[in-house]
């Protein structure tokens, strides 16, 4: 069976133009030296910045509380939290002595933005919210405040 030839088709498409030169990239650390880093794992890093769980959970419990709680209560339960989550509660917790302050500032920075400053049930509804709820109302009614 005989097949048919084609000819070539001529390409009448461009080449793209070159590229502009790049800028420079920031300078690179020797290979010889190795940027110092923190331990991965949680309990790793639990224990190198705290010394141990129950040591954390004490320092956690105090800003953790709210409503009717006992501090007692709260560091009973955080002792039994995973590691990663009592990491995570100690980056909320810096996050809120960072920029409010206390829990109570930051509940009313959160009143005042949304206009229900005087709204007593708001208020009350916003204390049982738990510290990462919390902040993340803040940070939203900030975001908002700059739009």
């Amino acid at each position: 069976m005989a097949t048919k030839k084609t000819e070539k088709a001529t390409s009448t498409k461009t080449k793209a133009p070159a590229k502009a030169a790049a800028t420079p990239k920031a300078a690179k650390a020797p290979k010889g030296e190795k940027k110092a880093q923190g331990p991965r794992h949680p309990k790793a890093r639990v224990v190198a910045k705290h010394g141990d769980k129950a040591a954390l959970a004490k320092a956690l419990a105090p800003s953790l509380v709210r409503g009717e709680e006992k501090a007692d209560e709260v560091e009973a339960r955080l002792k039994t939290a995973s590691n990663s989550q009592l990491l995570r509660l100690q980056k909320a917790v810096t996050t809120l002595t960072s920029k409010w302050g206390s829990r109570d500032k930051l509940i009313a920075a959160i009143g005042a933005a949304q206009k229900k400053s005087k709204d007593r049930d708001f208020i009350a509804k916003l204390e049982t919210y738990s510290l990462p709820q919390l902040i993340d109302l803040g940070l939203a009614a900030d975001r908002s405040a700059r739009a």
